[in-house]
């Protein structure tokens, strides 16, 4: 009975805390002309995300560099999109996307 009583409440400390894990960012959209770049992750309801803000600007420079541009920086707060109903919370599994705007002229120079 014990045994059972601490595999319960493990459990149930689980599914309250979550577990860390760690996402990588990933282009997901975006607009040469606007300059703008959107990078997402998905994450599950349970799971605690670890993010490198350095990871998601070296990406977003590379490809407004691809573009012309100069570079990028953050342009605002995450959304979050609900990509699986279920689970405790209505949602099992999140796509949260960030937008990041190109930095510079965007012209590309002659070669």
């Amino acid at each position: 009975m014990k045994g059972s009583l601490a595999l319960a409440g493990g459990m149930a400390f689980f599914l309250v805390t979550g577990c860390a894990v760690h996402k990588d960012w990933a282009a997901t959209g975006g607009s040469r002309s606007d300059g703008t770049v959107r990078l997402s992750y998905e994450v599950g309801e349970f799971e605690k995300p670890q993010l490198s803000e350095r990871q998601a600007i070296m990406l977003a420079s590379k490809r407004c560099k691809a573009w012309g541009y100069k570079g990028a920086e953050a342009f605002g707060g995450v959304t979050r999109q609900c990509n699986q109903f279920g689970g405790f919370n209505g949602c099992s599994n999140w796509m949260v996307t960030k937008e990041y705007q190109c930095t510079g002229t965007g012209q590309r120079s002659a070669q």
